[in-house]
Formats: structure tokens, sequence, C-alpha cells
């Protein structure tokens, strides 16, 4: 009997990307034509490590579920993960948390996407020799992952190298000078 093949585990803190791009990027709400297109990062997933992915979104859904959102994510590959829990309670951080830490007990890479530092100690603690990445807009990801770089964390932008979106987003960011094009501010 045969091992099952290895498999990188997207984990998606909808909340925290939806709030970056919204307060952060765009200043107000996102419209549906400028959120991440979610199937272009489990095909990058895929393509990363050249393995299964698993997608899963984990969303607050203060007992009410935000059903077309919950059809699209399901069609294009994901497994929802809609919670609930005390108010003031950050029950999506405390999901994604348990879940590193499960996923700790497996053979497989893990990709997590999300700015937040909230879960710098469970990424520490995957860098066990399995493949670990943080995906998110590289000018707002907490610092608090930049040291675990040395021991092997992936980093990753949404935009630039995921290309989640269909446009541009009106993003200020330091330029690698091997990178930057004046047709681009001209």
């Amino acid at each position: 009997m045969g091992e099952d093949p290895r498999t990188t585990y997207v984990l998606v803190d909808g909340e925290n990307i939806d709030a970056t791009l919204g307060t952060s990027i765009l200043g107000r709400r996102p419209r549906p034509e400028e959120r991440p297109r979610w199937e272009r990062l489990l095909q990058f997933a895929q393509e990363l490590w050249e393995q299964p992915a698993t997608g899963l979104f984990f969303l607050a859904a203060n007992n009410e579920l935000p059903m077309p959102f919950i059809q699209a994510l399901v069609a294009i590959g994901y497994r929802p993960v809609p919670l609930s829990g005390a108010v003031g309670e950050k029950v999506v951080d405390i999901a994604i948390q348990r879940t590193l830490v499960e996923i700790r007990r497996r053979h497989a890479d893990v990709l997590l996407v999300s700015n937040d530092g909230d879960f710098v100690d469970q990424v520490r603690d995957l860098l066990d020799g399995r493949r670990v990445g943080v995906v998110g807009f590289q000018e707002f990801r907490s610092n608090a992952f930049l040291p675990l770089t040395a021991d092997g964390l992936f980093t990753f932008d949404l935009e630039y190298e995921v290309q989640a979106f269909k446009e541009r987003l009106p993003r200020v960011r330091i330029i690698p000078i091997d990178d930057f094009d004046p047709a681009d501010f001209l």
C-alpha cells in the first residue's frame, strides 16, 4: 500500500487579507473585482512545490453564513471554515493556530495567507524540515516573521508573486532596483 502524496495546506486568514486590502491599500471596502482571485492562490500552491494543495478558508461567520461566497469557495476547491464565538474572540486566529499545531503532526507543507503576527510561534514550530511559507502583502506582513526566513520560511506577495489580482493595486512599496520599471510611474 503506497503513501498518500505529500500535501500543501493553504490556510487563508480571510479577515486579515480583506482588512489589509480595504483599510491599508484601498482605503475603502473592496469591490468584488478588486478582491483576490482565490483560485490563483491554489494554483500557485500546487505549482510551487509540485504537489496537491488543500485550501482552507477561515472566516468569522457570526451565526450568519455568507452563502454565495461559501458556494464560490467550494466551487473553486476550498473548504470554507466558518466560525463563531464570543464577542471580541478572535475565532479565525484561534482556529488557524489550532490548525497549524495539528499540521505539525502530519507529513505536509504549509502556506499561511495572512499578514498577522499572531501565528509566528506556530509557524516557527513548523520549520522542522518541511516547507512553510507566508503569503500576504509584503509591506504589511508582520516583521515578527522576518527572523524566521533564516530558518527556511518562504515569503510570497499575494499580488506580485502569486498574481492573485486582475488589476494592479494602488500600493506603495520598496522596489528592488532590478525590478524597477519607470513605465510603471509614467
